[in-house]
């Protein structure tokens, strides 16, 4: 998938100045290169016994359900908050650009349960650490963290680095 690259639209200033966005839209236009990039993400896992597969909301959504349709196991949403209608646990959390809160349900995963963390991009680290607290106060273990791509220099790694991450593309 050396090509993957081609299928990521970088897009200045966006959300704010400064920010330059990765645009993943290019790469959900080609069914072909998408169904292979979850396969990509999701190998290094495959003999981890993933019982369930989280994803942040809103483009982890996208990814970490196609790949828990993969792995064949169910799919743990992370929301922003007031989304998720029955009983949540919250946390908070920075952003390259801000702070944020996520929510999960109190009864997505437990003890028994080893989740795989997917989500589009990891940059500064912030919502996978706090994603990965969430299901982990849940009593549940996580085998990993697997993005289509990393932004390297924001150096977001190190806040995951007792976890197994994976990323298909670095920048």
């Amino acid at each position: 998938m050396k090509d993957l690259e081609k299928y990521i639209r970088n897009i200045p200033d966006f959300p704010k100045p400064g920010i330059q966005f990765k645009d993943i839209t290019p790469l959900l236009k080609a069914p072909k290169i998408l169904n292979q990039s979850v396969e990509m993400l999701i190998e290094p896992f495959l003999k981890k016994e993933v019982t369930a597969v989280a994803g942040m909301e809103a483009r982890g959504f996208i990814f970490g359900a196609l790949a828990a349709h993969k792995l064949n196991t169910s799919f743990i949403p992370l929301r922003k908050p007031d989304k998720l209608p029955y009983d949540v646990k919250q946390t908070s959390y920075d952003l390259e650009y801000g702070s944020a809160s996520l929510e999960i349900h109190t009864d997505a995963a437990g003890a028994n349960d080893n989740v795989l963390l997917v989500d589009d991009l990891i940059a500064t680290g912030g919502t996978a650490a706090a994603s990965c607290k969430l299901i982990e106060e849940l009593g549940a273990k996580i085998v990993g963290c697997a993005f289509i791509i990393e932004l390297d220099f924001l150096n977001g790694r190190e806040k995951l680095d007792k976890y197994d991450i994976h990323s298909l593309i670095h920048y």
